[in-house]
């Protein structure tokens, strides 16, 4: 998936899940990972990544 799908998916993801955005993103990753769809879970990862750094710093 190219870097502006990625950041396409986190908005969505942060617009459908709000504050669980990142724990759906974490869960969607490790049911690829489980179906040994090692492409999807990279790229589910890097939704999870670009949900981080569109959170900030300072929440947890």
């Amino acid at each position: 998936m190219q870097a502006v799908e990625i950041q396409s998916h986190a908005r969505k993801m942060l617009e459908a899940h709000g504050s669980q955005a990142i724990v759906e993103a974490t869960r969607k990753a490790k049911t690829c990972e489980r179906a040994g769809d090692d492409s999807g879970a990279s790229d589910w990862r890097r939704v999870e990544s670009a949900l981080r750094l569109m959170r900030g710093p300072r929440e947890t």
